[in-house]
């Protein structure tokens, strides 16, 4: 993470000594929230609605990112930092990091070629994980309309509660973009992984094995969306997600629905909302891994959350949010539900 970041800062700050002779663009943002969390332990119940344990809950995120275009070539940087601290669960303060850097040169009017490298850190809570990937892609873009692109790299994903749980391997994946019309765009991407990790093979309960293995997983990750850019913005993606592993127990098959949507309002306010429905299948009837979600970190997969911003001026916004996060453990009569709202202040360059 620390030279993947010393990396950035070098070069961005190279580019912009010769800003002159190319473009650069950036921009900075920082939020502050204070929110009251409905369920701060994050405990499972007997009931629907949960009886988790409330507490007050301040948080603080800042993203910053660049562009750098020359005639035939671009670099792209974006950094994510953030925290959240519970007055009283202190054990769910968090501590995020993230970090992409891509660059690209042009082979003619619609070929390029680039590298590109990520990485996310996040400390504390039920979750403390990092998470790096470097690879290398091929663009296809022959108009404004259209953009394919395709990568091969490796992933190294490290799992610090559980070292059983990290894994590393290839991958390849690709993303396209087809806009319609100036309101209407498709989009579809698709990722495999071959993974490696240093545990040993789990074997059906009562079975004897003369010799064991260790435990491999091949991940398939598949999305397809629309979005629509009118009076009111909308966005649909239906997501699957297969981990199909030789360790029993271990493969899980996810399918996920999510969309957004923003509307502007009277009083110069904005509404938005964002929701998904997630569907988890178990092929061998038990999952007994740590539940590590690489998409995003949501803790339920069921969400529910509204926002309402106002600007104030021309650099700073506040906001109300509330949101819902609910689901049910399959084969038993475990409910997780989670409500969390507040309000908070942005203030962006």
């Amino acid at each position: 993470m620390k030279r993947l970041l010393s990396t950035l800062v070098v070069l961005c700050l190279a580019l912009a000594g010769g800003a002159h002779a190319a473009d650069l663009e950036g921009a900075l943002r920082v939020t502050g929230r204070t929110l009251l969390d409905g369920n701060a332990p994050r405990d499972f119940s007997k009931g629907r609605l949960g009886s988790g344990a409330a507490d007050l809950v301040f948080s603080l995120l800042a993203s910053g990112e660049g562009r750098y275009t020359a005639d035939r070539w671009q670099l792209v940087g974006r950094y994510d930092g953030g925290g959240r601290k519970y007055l009283t669960f202190s054990d769910e303060d968090v501590l995020v990091q993230a970090a992409a850097l891509e660059g690209s040169v042009a082979l003619g009017t619609s070929l390029g070629l680039g590298v590109e490298g990520r990485a996310k850190d996040r400390r504390g809570g039920s979750r403390d994980y990092s998470d790096l990937m470097a690879s290398a892609f091929v663009e296809y873009a022959p108009d404004a309309r259209l953009a394919l692109r395709l990568r091969a790299g490796a992933q190294r994903f490290l799992y610090r509660p559980d070292f059983a749980a990290s894994f590393g391997g290839p991958a390849v994946g690709f993303l396209a973009r087809f806009r319609i019309d100036r309101r209407h765009a498709l989009s579809a991407s698709g990722e495999y992984g071959s993974r490696r990790y240093p545990s040993s093979v789990r074997y059906p309960p009562g079975t004897s094995p003369t010799w064991t293995g260790r435990r491999q997983d091949g991940a398939l990750l598949a999305s397809v969306g629309y979005t629509y850019k009118g009076p009111v913005a909308l966005g649909l993606t239906y997501t699957y997600q297969e981990a199909s592993s030789n360790s029993f127990g271990e493969s899980v098959q996810r399918h996920r629905l999510s969309g957004s949507a923003g509307v502007r309002l009277p009083w110069r306010l904005m509404l938005l909302a964002q929701g998904s429905l997630g569907l988890n299948r178990y092929p061998d009837g038990v999952y007994l891994s740590p539940d590590i979600i690489l998409l995003e970190d949501d803790e339920a997969q069921n969400t529910l959350s509204l926002k309402l911003v106002r600007p104030l001026n021309g650099h700073l916004d506040v906001e109300l949010s509330f949101a819902m996060y609910g689901t049910q453990l399959p084969r038993n009569e475990l409910y997780y539900f989670r409500q969390v709202g507040g309000v908070g202040l942005t203030w962006r360059l």
